[in-house]
């Protein structure tokens, strides 16, 4: 198939300045920061009070930088090639030389400015006034205070990480999704090309089939190992919030995202009250227009993201080639600076673009560090779902580039707004092609489709973190498996979506979907980081609803924000435009605007071509 053809552009990483992921110029740049690290270490442990704390900051950014370096580009190079054992070796001997070089060397930094009494970081700042360029960095760390521990334990706990903690297992876990293949029809297909099957195919048959294929699949091995992968990352998370003394599950990630506790939990409740009744709502209206135009009969868990079949617009694969015309133009309409920003990383080769084997899957956008990154990993197969993923992922590049600025130790921004400008990438493009749509069909087609997107973004994100709650509890009594990790994905469907052939749910079956938490990453990788989706698409949401109503100087305020990087926490942020999260009518107004605005239009355009359905199901 052309789509998955290797001769799709793959990216040049020569810029990180090494052959191959054996060059010895690896090992001999790890050995000068090595030996940087220790002058670092006895030139300032111990004397941040009485010696420069801007000279320590810049020298440890530096040294933070190049580990980052050399760490990007092992992560970068394996992630194309999760089959080379040999390359899965040397990753994890350059990962355990970097845990030395932090635990000895570096770890001791963060925790002893954290320590700094007031009145020494107040000395500091009056006395070099360049060091306030970081405060935000500080201020992360002195917020931390309270939950470090003891500087030897922090040590032996960063040093033994590659070897005795969660990142051994998480790899292997990566490794087996990867190298899984599915009999679909005879065929042999990866998962990136079997979910993509599904996903753009209007044969409820056969979505049924690849739904079926996949839960199969992960059926046995895959499953045990991901549950004792989740098991250990919950076990993790469970002793290190006892021993940090953070107050709930989410407290940890929220306090690195600078984000109250009070706030994620508003959010959540207001999903599950606004959210949760137009979610339904919505997929009632689908299910009505698939019975009509597929002549479907039952209304299962693998018709969820099935496209509409009424537009006579050319269906088939879209080639790579307009793809980036249709971002670049979403970009341009609303910022010619990011249509730039977008053609560069496609023109200089920074994105890998094809479904290959031995490949990552998903996608995403690695910011590296600034002057080398972005790079973007995509598994793309044609559909117009990867046009969306380009879209998002194209928009974490242009916040990284944007806000390179800061430097490498503030350009990363808080979960909260990290997916911001991803979210309005892919807002952007839908709302271009939206405006082009040529017939009321065409307009209905993208709008289910937008709706598909937005409801995966927020409710379907916050049934994950319900999962991640309802695992990481029952984690405590001890380790998990296979069947109480179905269960749980069960229950965390059914809050959400209503109990698949009862009243409050539109569903008719579940059927093929228990194994399904066994293919998320993120609840491995990063735990409770879930939500930021929801956060960033009903933010997203409001922030275009201030573009249509007010554009003047818009442009400008959203690259405002997202140049700042991690130097502002969300509310201050949002201040610009207008919006307060901190209210606590914030995200329910919030989801009535967005998902509900799109919600009413796709029900208006439908009742218009004759398509019609009862608003029930907690509607």
């Amino acid at each position: 198939m052309a789509s998955t053809s290797p001769d799709l552009p793959r990216w040049d990483l020569s810029r990180f300045g090494f052959e191959t992921p054996f060059d010895a110029k690896i090992d001999e740049q790890l050995e000068a920061i090595k030996e940087k690290s220790k002058e670092f270490k006895d030139t300032f442990e111990g004397h941040l009070v009485d010696k420069s704390l801007l000279e320590a900051v810049t020298a440890y950014e530096k040294i933070a930088s190049q580990l980052g370096l050399i760490g990007s580009y092992m992560s970068l190079s394996y992630d194309v090639d999760l089959e080379n054992d040999k390359l899965k070796k040397r990753k994890g001997a350059i990962s355990q030389l970097q845990s030395e070089i932090r635990g000895n060397f570096l770890e001791w930094f963060e925790l002893d400015v954290a320590e700094l009494s007031e009145d020494a970081l107040k000395k500091q700042l009056e006395s070099e006034s360049e060091v306030k360029k970081y405060t935000a960095f500080l201020d992360e760390l002195r917020r931390q205070r309270p939950h470090n521990l003891d500087k030897t334990v922090e040590r032996a706990l960063t040093v033994r990480a590659p070897y005795a903690g969660t990142r051994p297992l998480i790899s292997f876990f990566d490794k087996e999704l990867s190298l899984m293949r599915f009999d679909l029809n005879g065929e042999s297909v990866n998962m990136e090309v079997l979910l993509s099957r599904m996903q753009s195919s209007k044969d409820s048959e056969f979505r049924s089939l690849c739904l079926k294929t996949l839960n199969n699949g992960l059926d046995g091995a895959v499953t045990r190992v991901a549950a004792l992968s989740l098991s250990s990352v919950a076990g993790s998370w469970l002793i290190e919030n006892k021993e940090r003394n953070y107050e709930n599950l989410r407290s940890r990630r929220n306090l690195d995202n600078n984000c109250p506790d009070n706030i994620v939990d508003s959010l959540l409740r207001g999903v599950q009250t606004a959210g949760v009744p137009l979610c339904k709502r919505y997929y009632g209206l689908k299910k009505t227009i698939l019975q009509q135009t597929q002549g479907l009969k039952h209304f299962r868990w693998s018709d969820r993201n099935a496209p509409i079949d009424i537009s006579n617009a050319e269906e088939g694969k879209i080639s790579w080639e307009t793809a980036v015309q249709m971002v670049e133009r979403g970009y341009r309409k609303f910022s010619p600076r990011m249509a730039e920003m977008f053609l560069n990383m496609v023109n200089e080769k920074r994105i890998d673009v094809p479904a290959t084997n031995g490949k990552k899957g998903g996608a995403y956008c690695a910011g590296v560090v600034p002057g080398i990154g972005p790079y973007q990993l995509l598994n793309f197969d044609g559909s117009k779902q990867d046009v969306s993923t380009l879209a998002h992922e194209s928009g974490h590049g242009c916040h990284d580039i944007l806000a390179y600025k800061q430097g490498y130790l503030q350009y990363h921004p808080p979960l909260t707004l990290a997916e911001t400008a991803s979210i309005f990438g892919e807002m952007i493009v839908f709302r271009d092609l939206l405006e082009l749509a040529a017939s009321s069909e065409e307009r209905l087609t993208l709008l289910m489709s937008k709706i598909d997107d937005v409801i995966n973004s927020v409710v379907r994100q916050c049934s994950f973190d319900r999962f991640e709650e309802l695992t990481h509890t029952a984690r405590e009594k001890g380790e998990l498996s296979v069947e109480e990790l179905d269960t749980f994905w069960t229950q965390a469907m059914e809050e959400y979506y209503g109990r698949a052939g009862e009243e409050d749910s539109p569903f008719d079956a579940y059927d093929d979907t228990s194994h399904l938490w066994a293919y998320v990453p993120h609840f491995h990788h990063v735990p409770f980081y879930v939500y930021s989706y929801a956060f960033a698409d009903l933010v997203v949401g409001t922030l275009y609803h201030s573009f249509q109503t007010t554009p003047t100087g818009f442009e400008d305020r959203l690259l405002d924000l997202l140049a700042a990087g991690g130097t502002r926490d969300f509310a201050t942020a949002l201040q610009p435009f207008g919006l307060d999260p901190t209210s606590p009518t914030f995200w329910e107004d919030a989801l009535k605007a967005h998902l509900g605005g799109l919600v009413e239009e796709a029900e208006k355009l439908a009742k218009e071509l004759g398509y019609t359905h009862e608003k029930s199901c907690g509607a």
